[in-house]
């Protein structure tokens, strides 16, 4: 404990995405573009959930948990990004990178859990439609919502806890953007084998599982949908579920390609340039693909806004 104390900073410094000036700025005008889009889309498609009776649906349930996951997930790290980049001081708390770690951490494993729970509720809806109702009651939807929640935050608990047990004697300068798990493993003057298997566990049962648990219930997914005998029943149900595939594989592919790689295998230029993918672009995306390819959040969102503009009509 005592050479944990000796090692351990009061602050670390966030190098960012870039060190060249006239990147940074584009950099931040970017993450500001991005970032908007990101509270307007999460937020518009949560207030329309919300107001609208025809969208109060399991589906539809865990579609404004999953906006709200988002909204969450890059919260923690884009207002970090831009202070940093925007003024001199590239500085963060220790207090302040163990909170990001734990708050990054658990939200992206909610959201890695929550998207099985969503496979789980279309395949409840497809292949066992006349029970679906009796399943996925109210009580069983909001279980299946707080699973995620507290699963992901026992794991970044435990993520958090043996990362700062470590020794940072070889820099107090993260070359990322935010506080990870990878990066602070490089700073380490300790072998940290014992923390990369942790994090490969972590990453195998949470994420794997989740995927795992995707893939079969699409498996039978898409077993139903050939067997039915209307091309546009099968054209309705595979749109609805085309939307989330897009999300899951734009989602897992990169986690997975960030943390389930060996570490002789990293590139740190190539690491940043996917957690912006999973962190900042992927939640943009999300509300965009469920509103463009998805006909009842369409009819809703125009009619809502409509209402607004001319309340009279």
């Amino acid at each position: 404990m005592e050479d944990f104390n000796q090692t351990l900073p009061d602050v670390f410094y966030l190098l960012g995405l870039s060190t060249v000036p006239h990147l940074q700025v584009i950099g931040s005008l970017m993450f500001v573009v991005l970032y908007t889009i990101i509270l307007t889309g999460n937020c518009l498609l949560l207030i329309t959930v919300r107001i609208s009776p025809k969208l109060h649906t399991p589906m539809y349930f865990f579609l404004s948990n999953l906006s709200f996951i988002d909204i969450c997930f890059s919260s923690t790290i884009v207002p970090v990004i831009l202070r940093n980049t925007l003024s001199t001081e590239k500085s963060i708390s220790v207090g302040g990178c163990m909170v990001q770690m734990l708050c990054y951490l658990g939200i992206g494993a909610a959201e890695s859990l929550l998207l099985a729970m969503m496979a789980y509720d279309r395949f409840v809806a497809i292949c066992r439609p006349l029970h679906y109702v009796s399943i996925m009651n109210t009580r069983f939807c909001i279980i299946l919502a707080i699973i995620p929640w507290i699963l992901g935050f026992i794991n970044s608990s435990m993520q958090v806890h043996i990362t700062w047990r470590l020794p940072f004697c070889k820099s107090h300068h993260i070359n990322y953007f935010f506080c990870d798990v990878p990066p602070l493993l490089r700073l380490s003057c300790r072998d940290t084998w014992l923390n990369e298997i942790s994090m490969y566990l972590a990453v195998g049962i949470l994420v794997l599982c989740s995927f795992s648990l995707t893939l079969i219930s699409y498996v039978y997914i898409i077993s139903t949908i050939l067997k039915m005998h209307s091309s546009r029943s099968r054209y309705a149900v595979f749109s609805t579920c085309s939307s989330h595939l897009t999300v899951v594989t734009l989602f897992y592919g990169t986690i997975m390609s960030i943390y389930l790689q060996p570490r002789s295998n990293h590139s740190v230029e190539k690491d940043k340039f996917v957690s912006v993918l999973y962190t900042v672009v992927t939640p943009m995306f999300n509300p965009i693909i469920y509103s463009i390819r998805n006909k009842e959040v369409k009819t809703c969102i125009v009619q809502n806004l409509k209402q607004v503009i001319n309340p009279s009509a």
